[in-house]
């Protein structure tokens, strides 16, 4: 009998017993469904994530204190230690104080509490402009007084829109001239804002602001990405010597963030594959006891066979199709259930959130259902087909 013979009697014999060949199936389904789904919205979650911090530059770093230890007074970061720091450590074009301070900001009689930081002529992240321009190495050398706003800063202040160009500011008593205005992120319904709301120069922004007070940490952007670790540890050691004490540091960048994000969604995948095995043991279980049940129902027709001279070997394949058939089935229907509800939040939760589309990891899944299903053939239907193979043609004709 050919391969395609046994596939059509296979499918012949599952459609005669089709609710009890469904039932068998459903655990199989639910296994699959639920590896792949967690496979393809952890690919949507990580994919949204590393989409959501594009705007930041791979060549840009923050150090900050670690928060628990023994002398964290000493361990503070002052803007004269960054200054010293972006000295020391060859490969390091630009250093600024990282995190900021919230102000009162006032434009005639509209006022919003906003957030204010330092920024150097050397940009940190890739945000393009809706109107005006970056702070400039001139606005830098000069301590000049000017900003540039956030697009949630520019929505707050100027409500009815327009070119801001010109218009100043009042922090305080201090007057700062609008320079320019950062564009909206492109990140879905909670948009991912990587700029403060109010831009000064670095040199303003300390002057004004930070003087000699402790800062949260230090942002570093390096001349060459590809030395990028290297220059992190250069800078631990170097801010280490400088504060000559028991003191701990961490470092954050983009490329460490993204690979801690994948390996958050990596282990949730195995915990979520470890769910899915125990459903495919307990699938290939009942695959296993009706393959058994076919044996013993179909004894006679075994024996007919036989003595009509059938091999054992063809007796074996007919079965192990047979369980092949049903393995390959609920995996089909897995596969599909999966994706369609890993692609149906990620599509209507994760990207109107995020704004970010991952790609299905189609490979991958296809890969997953076959191999399951390769799987539960071989473990749970090989025995049933031995069986039925093994059986003796005249016992086999006597049998009712």
């Amino acid at each position: 009998m050919t391969l395609l013979a046994n596939v059509a009697e296979a499918l012949s014999v599952l459609r005669e017993h089709r609710l009890r060949s469904a039932l068998t199936v459903v655990g199989l389904v639910i296994g699959v469904a639920a590896v792949i789904a967690i496979l393809t919205l952890g690919r949507g979650m990580a994919g949204a994530v590393t989409g959501l911090l594009g705007g930041l530059s791979d060549r840009a770093f923050t150090v900050f204190p670690n928060a628990f230890q023994a002398e964290s007074s000493r361990a503070a970061l002052h803007a004269s230690d960054i200054d010293k720091i972006q000295r020391m450590v060859p490969n390091i074009a630009a250093a600024v104080p990282a995190g900021g301070v919230a102000r009162v900001v006032r434009i005639g009689h509209r006022r919003a509490r906003l957030q204010l930081a330092g920024e150097t002529a050397i940009r940190f992240t890739a945000t393009p402009f809706a109107y005006g321009r970056a702070i400039s190495r001139a606005d830098v050398d000069s301590d000049a007084h000017v900003c540039v706003l956030s697009d949630r800063a520019y929505k707050r202040l100027f409500p009815l829109g327009g070119d801001p160009d010109g218009t100043s500011l009042r922090i305080g008593d201090r007057r700062f001239l609008i320079v320019g205005v950062y564009a909206a992120p492109k990140n879905g319904v909670v948009p991912v804002q990587l700029v403060a709301d109010v831009s000064l120069p670095y040199t303003t922004y300390v002057r004004e602001y930070v003087r000699n007070n402790p800062v949260f940490g230090a942002r570093f952007l390096v001349d060459d990405p590809a030395r990028i670790a290297e220059t992190e540890a250069a800078t631990l050691r170097a801010i280490v010597a400088l504060k000559k004490g028991n003191v701990v540091y961490q470092t954050l960048d983009r490329r460490t963030f993204t690979a801690s994000i994948d390996a958050i969604f990596s282990a949730l995948t195995f915990v979520v594959g470890a769910i899915g095995a125990v459903a495919l043991v307990v699938a290939g279980i009942g695959i296993l006891n009706i393959m058994l049940v076919s044996v013993a129902e179909r004894t006679h027709e075994i024996g007919i066979r036989k003595a009509l001279g059938a091999t054992r070997g063809q007796i074996l394949t007919q079965f192990f199709i047979e369980a092949l058939v049903l393995a390959a089935a609920g995996c089909a229907l897995g596969l599909a259930l999966g994706i369609g509800i890993g692609w149906a939040v990620n599509q209507f939760v994760i990207v109107r959130v995020s704004g970010i589309v991952a790609p299905i990891p189609w490979l991958q899944s296809a890969t997953i259902a076959i191999v399951f299903a390769a799987l539960t053939a071989i473990v749970f239907g090989t025995y049933p087909a031995y069986r039925a193979a093994q059986l003796d043609p005249i016992e086999a004709l006597r049998y009712e």
